[in-house]
């Protein structure tokens, strides 16, 4: 795996997790909906996470949560194309959650340093434009749509498919002009799969590692740790806690989570006793 990740003008240091914090400017995440749609709690929210140590801030203007209705193009850009700017300005590694080729030029001009699409760079002109752009690119694994990806979900072995998926896309985006250095694989936690599907691609992350990209685990606050739980989006922290911890010791490079301040804290910890093994 390479020993950095290169996001634009950013490069990261792969010897330890990364933070990722989340930022969702819509009002119907399944999280925090609502929360930053204001441009100015957003950019304070981002900053502050930027400060509690996390080293990307993921951006996203359209909700991928189940059942969601897609946004229209233009409205997703209104919504993250000002913060984008603004916190590329101040320096801040910014990462934007986006499926559309439009949004992705938009905020690549912006300064966005990594694109995190959850289907993974499969929209006609998607790989061009993170190619041409030189930032990061996040690919993720999602069964069917938004709309539709939790009604049943089936695979015959999931985390055969699942890294398959993922492999053939990142050969794309080395076709396509995307260095190595610059392809972080994603599971997708929660997008087309049931609580089993989840638990099973969690404890086979090691094998998903071993293809020679960082690796993404987003399970902060998902519906899976609440079926584990039986606590609402809002209580689940420590299982999300739990939950980037299990990642990160099977090989995960990034956690992405709402809580940065407490994971990071997690981390040193984690990694102090790592250190000392």
């Amino acid at each position: 795996m390479p020993r950095q990740l290169v996001c634009g003008r950013h490069a990261f240091d792969l010897s330890r997790p990364l933070v990722m914090g989340i930022l969702n400017v819509t009002p119907d995440s399944f999280s925090d909906g609502g929360r930053y749609v204001d441009q100015a709690r957003a950019l304070d929210h981002a900053r502050a996470m930027a400060a509690d140590g996390a080293d990307l801030i993921d951006i996203g203007g359209e909700s991928t949560r189940p059942g969601a209705a897609p946004v229209a193009q233009g409205e997703e850009i209104a919504r993250v194309i000002g913060i984008t700017a603004t916190l590329a300005r101040e320096g801040v590694a910014v990462s934007v959650d986006t499926r559309k080729p439009a949004v992705m030029r938009a905020a690549i001009a912006a300064g966005a340093a990594m694109i995190n699409d959850v289907t993974a760079l499969t929209a006609p002109g998607a790989l061009e434009a993170c190619a041409a752009g030189g930032v990061g690119v996040c690919l993720m694994h999602m069964r069917g749509d938004p709309t539709s990806m939790q009604l049943a979900p089936a695979y015959v072995d999931v985390v055969r498919e699942v890294g398959e998926f993922l492999r053939i896309r990142a050969d794309a985006c080395i076709v396509a002009g995307v260095a190595r250095n610059r392809i972080v694989l994603d599971p997708g936690f929660g997008f087309g799969k049931t609580l089993a599907h989840n638990l099973e691609l969690l404890r086979a992350l090691p094998g998903l590692a071993a293809l020679g990209y960082p690796v993404l685990a987003g399970l902060s606050r998902k519906s899976a740790l609440g079926l584990i739980t039986g606590r609402a989006a809002a209580d689940r922290l420590a299982a999300s806690l739990a939950a980037a911890l299990a990642a990160v010791t099977r090989g995960a490079s990034i956690v992405r989570v709402h809580d940065v301040r407490e994971t990071v804290d997690a981390l040193k910890v984690w990694s102090a006793i790592a250190r000392t093994a």
